[in-house]
């Protein structure tokens, strides 16, 4: 990510800000993170030395509540990168009107060069460096790239040491055994799911005549796949971090995820016979009435933006659109359901784990999944209304949304108009 991702971000709070009577407050407010801390954690390697491993936690607005957000393990995290996300997930939370602001974590560090052991030893250290940062009413942290639940149980043990008591709710995306949230595991692709088929009427598509293409095929991925698959949307593409597969005539995603789990590669998976095999970039720009970005940032940008030729884009990943990107869309009447509400699934099962948690009660699978649709659905709808109402692209609409919100929220400590009365 490029150092000026921050500034790129924020530039989507003025343009939001253009559509509402805002106080000045919010906006100075808004503009910059509440608080970001930097650490080292030297950790003990297996062979007996030290490294260590640069590390931080942002936590960006907490008008709304506790900050919410994950942490990623990848070499290519920086300051910039984690107030970034910090800020989108204060607007996403906001989108689904979860009671929690907006934070995000991470470490500088390639886990595929660590033992497990070390993995342990890495996690632990960095609930020790910023256990004084998070807590369950304060920062909550989850996981995201390269981080999973048994790194979260890690990461909530270690908390539960330092805090001399059990605090499971200090960590979302635990194991079920541990204090985890069923629904969890498909939260965020099912959650993408519900908003589509709900505007499916309005984007023009439909099971049994829609083709859908996803880029990404890792757990957000396969279930928004198999979910879409099982209603009777064909699925023509998917790809993992080296290559892509792309069939006209439909593939199956069950088959495809089992061959890629057996033979740790998307070459050679099953299709209906067309299969052409590709790159990341061109899978992107093959003929579907579905495209779903589904794995890593700044994949469409000005370079390729003119190529896409899908109708609608449904953003499972975070930022996979440059701001370049998304105007050549705009301008060729693409339709883009954004980041902070196509993916918001996955925080809003996270806080059903936080409530569960604080309560020591804890519910069954389709109780999650039906107040998850009761969540995603009006709120992909009210999106959709703003973006008519104001004659606006969805993603400005989502931010108009959440600010919106937010303002709310800001406005009710009192604003300069107050004081000055």
């Amino acid at each position: 990510m490029s150092e000026g991702l921050f500034h790129s971000a924020v530039k989507r709070l003025y343009s939001a800000a253009e559509h509402l009577d805002l106080h000045e407050d919010v906006l100075e407010r808004l503009k910059y993170p509440k608080e970001t801390l930097a650490a080292s954690l030297p950790v003990r390697m297996d062979d007996g030395s030290v490294r260590s491993f640069k590390a931080w936690r942002c936590r960006y607005d907490d008008t709304r509540g506790p900050t919410k957000g994950g942490i990623r393990f990848h070499p290519a995290v920086c300051m910039d990168e984690v107030m970034t996300l910090a800020f989108w997930m204060t607007f996403k939370c906001a989108v689904a009107n979860l009671p929690y602001g907006g934070g995000k974590g991470g470490v500088s560090v390639d886990v595929h060069q660590l033992s497990r052991t070390e993995l342990e030893r890495l996690s632990r250290a960095y609930v020790g460096a910023f256990s004084r940062f998070i807590g369950p009413d304060r920062d909550v942290p989850a996981p995201d790239m390269y981080t999973n639940g048994i790194v979260m149980a890690w990461m909530a043990d270690e908390y539960s040491r330092i805090a001399d008591e059990p605090t499971p709710a200090v960590i979302t995306g635990k194991p079920i055994a541990l204090g985890g949230s069923l629904g969890r595991d498909d939260a965020t692709g099912r959650g993408g799911y519900y908003v589509l088929r709900h505007l499916e009427d309005d984007l023009g598509i439909a099971p049994g005549k829609s083709k859908v293409v996803i880029q990404g095929f890792g757990n957000a991925a396969f279930h928004a796949a198999r979910l879409l698959h099982d209603d009777g949307y064909q699925i023509i593409g998917v790809s993992d971090s080296k290559s892509a597969i792309y069939d006209p005539d439909g593939l199956n995603p069950y088959d495809v995820m089992e061959y890629k789990q057996k033979n740790r590669t998307l070459d050679g998976a099953p299709t209906n016979g067309k299969a052409k095999t590709m790159s990341n970039a061109e899978l992107l720009e093959q003929e579907c009435d579905v495209l779903i970005p589904a794995a890593m940032e700044n994949q469409i940008t000005g370079d390729n933006a003119d190529r896409i030729v899908a109708p609608v884009i449904l953003e499972l990943a975070n930022g996979p659109i440059t701001p370049e990107g998304d105007a050549i869309l705009n301008k060729a009447g693409k339709t883009v359901i954004p980041d902070i509400l196509a993916n918001a699934g996955g925080v809003t099962v996270s806080y059903f784990e936080w409530v569960q948690n604080k309560a020591g009660y804890y519910w069954p699978l389709d109780e999650v999944q039906d107040k998850l649709q009761k969540i995603m659905r009006p709120e992909g709808r009210r999106v959709w209304d703003v973006s008519k109402e104001k004659g606006i692209d969805m993603r400005t609409a989502a931010y108009v949304h959440a600010l919106d919100r937010i303002a709310s929220a800001v406005e009710a400590h009192g604003t300069k108009a107050y004081f000055d009365g």
